[in-house]
């Protein structure tokens, strides 16, 4: 995967996630909730992968 669709999916997973802690919140939710937190945990997770990877193409050069 290139770092551009890390960014984009983490960019996703994060927005998702973030909507997810909102609608748990607003319902009461707790498992929704902590579903969001997981969820926008992970695109941040994938956003720092594609950083490394923009990191290691631009010291290779």
């Amino acid at each position: 995967m290139s770092s551009t669709s890390d960014k984009a999916k983490g960019l996703a997973n994060e927005a998702v996630g973030n909507i997810k802690q909102g609608v748990g919140k607003v319902t009461g939710n707790d498992k929704l909730r902590a579903e969001g937190v997981i969820q926008e945990k992970k695109g941040e997770v994938q956003q720092a992968v594609g950083d490394t990877k923009d990191a290691v193409k631009k010291a290779t050069k």
